[in-house]
Formats: structure tokens, sequence, C-alpha cells
């Protein structure tokens, strides 16, 4: 299984990398949601975590590009803002899930139902 984790901090890339290890085979990085699109195109992930606010283009914009372009991705979001209207408008943006980086143990059930 291939992920890709668009994330602007290093330390919480490497984190969640280490916390699902054990079930991903190859993690593909970005450090901002401007090169997702291109690195989707690229390396075709089975799944991509997507962070909200980052500096350059956010992740709803990044995930709605994603979507558009690939109907069929499976992207989650992993931020540490959470809310109703937020997710609503990452489910909008083409979301399957949302989770919230101060409990990521969801992403270990996501990513096992991907198996």
């Amino acid at each position: 299984m291939k992920v890709m984790i668009v994330e602007d901090h290093k330390g919480v890339r490497r984190m969640i990398r280490s916390f699902l290890s054990d079930l991903v085979d190859e993690f593909v990085e970005c450090s901002d949601g401007s090169t997702a699109l291109e690195a989707y195109r690229r390396d075709k992930p089975d799944v991509v975590l997507m962070d909200i606010k980052m500096p350059i283009t956010d992740g709803l914009t990044s995930a709605r590009r994603i979507h558009s372009a690939f109907p069929e991705a499976f992207i989650v979001i992993v931020s540490q803002w959470d809310g109703p209207t937020l997710r609503e408008e990452a489910q909008s943006a083409g979301a399957t899930a949302y989770v919230s980086k101060s409990d990521l143990a969801p992403l270990r059930a996501l990513i096992g139902d991907r198996l």
C-alpha cells in the first residue's frame, strides 16, 4: 500500500509515518498542497492523508483538485482543526474521512480497511 502525506510540518509527517509504518509499504510526502495533485498523478497513492492549514495551498483546495481529476481518490483529512463546518467542507472537497491529529487511532482502521 502506498500512502501520500500532505503536511507542512516535517515532525507531523514523521509521526504519521511511524504510526502507520507496519501497514504501509511506501510513503510519498508533500510539504504543501501546491504539489499534491502533481504528486498524486505521478505516484498514484492508495490513500492521501491531507492537512488543512498549509502556507501556499490549503488542504481543502488540494483535496478538491485531486478529487476533480481523480474521483476515485481516497482522501482523509488529518487536521488539528475540527468542527461540523470543516467536516462538511472536507466532504464537499472530496474527502472520504476526517481524523483529528489529537487521536490518530482511526487512521489505522481506515488504512487497514483499504488493505
